[in-house]
């Protein structure tokens, strides 16, 4: 059971999640773990459900993930019988208006819809993976030049389940670096992977890049696979001007994380936010919507 934080009702939600009998057994029983570490988390597993997906066969699986999750497709810009497989609806592009951007200069935004916690003041060797599992920033990323920059600055942990919109998107105008890719494995981002996998983060397939706002410094944008993400799609026109709000890549299926590292005295994040992730308890947020302040 994951619980989570919804902000608009100031209330908790259990999140219905794909797979979760699977998920269940998978990283739980002695005979799922076997295969997790022979199959599942192998690329493999992944890049052959990821071509299903992209094929026109898996149409038929649409209309049953809709009903099942009660998703809104309204909101989508195309309608149902125009998507061409599962992976062109799941990356589904949505209506501007149905993800309002705050346009504040001196507000950050969410880069895409999911759960989100977020960590104030950090240390870089103890990065919080889940409540009570760290993982350190050296094995993350491996560049020790950006150690210094973003040691006791701000993370911003944004997980995406596969009933989100999975398209990322920049949180203020500036310039994007190009993406450095790093292989790895494809495990599960869900909070009971998380629990199960010491450093998960660091072993799963991910790519990084540096985007320079204006507003608040140099972000480290991060980019993690996971299992059945055959593809991290990066869209963004590297050393380009970009605009707040600006499309900067999509995840194919699965579910999937994006992480952000915010220099020190930068910004300061939403009360709210900081109190549930202190409790341990992710937030839902939205793309577009404010999270936290420019100081």
């Amino acid at each position: 059971m994951v619980k989570f934080y919804n902000r608009q009702t100031k209330s908790y939600e259990i999140e219905q999640v794909a797979g979760d009998k699977y998920l269940q057994w998978t990283y739980s029983s002695p005979i799922g773990m076997r295969l997790l570490e022979l199959l599942v988390k192998k690329k493999i597993f992944s890049s052959i459900y990821g071509s299903y997906c992209d094929s026109k066969r898996s149409r038929k699986k649409i209309s049953s993930f809709v009903k099942n999750f009660d998703i809104n497709m309204s909101h989508s810009e195309k309608k149902l019988e125009q998507f061409q497989s599962f992976n062109d609806f799941f990356t589904r592009k949505l209506k501007k208006e149905v993800r309002p951007i705050d346009m504040n200069l001196n507000s950050l935004i969410s880069p895409g819809d999911g759960r989100l916690l977020a960590y104030e003041n950090i240390n870089l060797d103890e990065l919080v993976q889940i409540k009570g599992y760290t993982y350190s920033f050296n094995k993350l990323i491996n560049n020790s030049e950006l150690l210094s920059k973003f040691s006791e600055g701000t993370c911003l942990v944004l997980r995406l389940c596969p009933t989100d919109y999975h398209r990322f998107h920049f949180v203020d105008n500036g310039v994007c670096e190009d993406t450095t890719k790093v292989k790895g494995d494809y495990y599960s981002v869900n909070p009971i992977a998380l629990e199960k996998i010491p450093e998960l983060f660091c072993r799963n397939k991910r790519e990084w890049s540096i985007f320079h706002s204006e507003n608040f410094g140099d972000i480290l944008l991060i980019e993690v696979g996971a299992t059945c993400v055959g593809s991290i799609i990066q869209t963004y026109p590297p050393n380009v001007k970009i605009k707040k709000g600006d499309e900067k890549g999509y995840f194919k299926f699965g579910g999937s994380t994006t992480v952000l590292f915010i220099e020190k005295n930068r910004i300061k994040i939403d009360e709210d936010i900081i109190m549930e992730s202190k409790k341990g308890y992710e937030t839902r947020v939205f793309m577009g919507e404010k999270i936290g302040q420019k100081l």
